[in-house]
């Protein structure tokens, strides 16, 4: 189940709305199917690898990081193949929450007589799967929120003035998270401050930058920024009120190739869980929050948060810097110490609660 899960991973981010599940078919101790959901969402794992396995299935076990499906899409269920192929045992890493499918997987395949053993390293299995799981459960996107903050907490300095919290080492990381998110948000504070790109700029990955949003209630976003000016060839979207943002403005911005998202306005705030869910509808998993103060604390403030990653730096910023909305000693106990790592003089702290 592990090398499955470890599997999984090749395709995060890169199958649609369908989750990246990994399957491997096993007989006499060796691998003879082996397979991924594919780019695009179809076909699935199971089939593939039953596919490459072929007569060798029968009487196999197959390990599945997440529960086959049982419902008729554009492709029969991949809990009927298992069974039409003769595997003997299957073993499950997540339940699918999918009202569809939800112990209907396992029900098939044990109508099936096919021994099944459900769970088995289920945390690692939901980690892998927890944009799905989010998404299925909670109709929005799992949302990260990251945070680089200065030894004395600090994420900034006043008056727009950029500055370098985190080296190089963590920076490549946070482009790594990039990569295996949907999309990835900021407010318009950021933007104005930063000019940021927003992109993942790893060798090898820059064709998986996320989608990129941006809070811009007034749609005032430069249209000489480098957000505004490479919004033809990444997806980008500014999400804005319809009541402050001047026509013109957006039209200029449209020309540019930006999207304009309007979405209702109230208490001083866009419409957050609103815009989330519209997010979801469009096949959004994975969202990663790396906006300033305001918006992190808008995203806590509505409990929208699923994962929090603060990277503390070393150097301190001092009297002229803005507080961080969020220090380590202030994560709720809803979330729980997931990992740490040591990223040349950064410390990577990361916390997760359960879907």
């Amino acid at each position: 189940m592990a090398a499955a899960i470890r599997l999984s991973h090749r395709h995060s981010g890169l199958t649609d709305t369908n989750p990246s599940v990994g399957a491997l078919i096993v007989k006499d101790g060796a691998i003879v199917g082996s397979a991924v959901t594919a780019i695009g969402g179809r076909p699935h794992a199971e089939t593939q690898a039953l596919a490459q396995a072929g007569d060798r299935a029968r009487g196999a076990t197959a390990y599945v990081t997440l529960e086959p499906c049982a419902h008729y899409g554009r492709t029969p269920p991949c809990a009927e193949a298992l069974v039409a192929a003769g595997v003997r045992r299957v073993v499950c890493g997540a339940p699918d929450p999918d009202h569809r499918v939800t112990g209907r997987g396992f029900a098939i395949l044990q109508n099936g007589n096919v021994s099944v053993e459900a769970r088995v390293l289920q945390t690692e299995a939901s980690e892998m799967l927890s944009g799905y799981l989010t998404r299925s459960l909670k109709r929005r996107p799992e949302v990260t929120l990251k945070l680089a903050v200065s030894t004395d907490g600090m994420i900034g300095r006043k008056g727009n003035e950029p500055v370098a919290i985190t080296g190089p080492v963590a920076g490549r990381q946070v482009h790594l998270l990039r990569a295996f998110s949907d999309a990835i948000l900021i407010g318009i504070g950021t933007a104005l401050a930063d000019d940021p790109q927003l992109t993942c700029r790893l060798p090898g990955l820059e064709q998986r930058s996320p989608a990129r949003f941006i809070l811009d209630s007034s749609a005032r976003l430069p249209l000489a920024s480098r957000l505004a000016q490479t919004a033809q060839t990444v997806p980008t979207t500014i999400v804005a009120d319809e009541q402050a943002a001047r026509p013109a403005d957006v039209e200029a911005l449209r020309d540019l190739g930006v999207d304009v998202l309007f979405v209702p306005h109230s208490n001083g705030e866009l419409d957050l869980p609103g815009l989330l869910q519209g997010l979801a509808r469009q096949g959004i998993s994975t969202l990663m929050v790396e906006g300033g103060a305001v918006t992190a604390s808008a995203f806590l403030r509505n409990d929208l948060v699923d994962r929090i990653v603060l990277l503390t730096g070393p150097e301190a910023i001092g009297a002229e810097g803005i507080a961080a909305p969020l220090l380590p000693a202030q994560v709720p106990e809803r979330f729980m110490a997931w990992r740490e790592n040591r990223f040349g003089n950064d410390l990577w702290q990361e916390w997760v609660r359960a879907v």
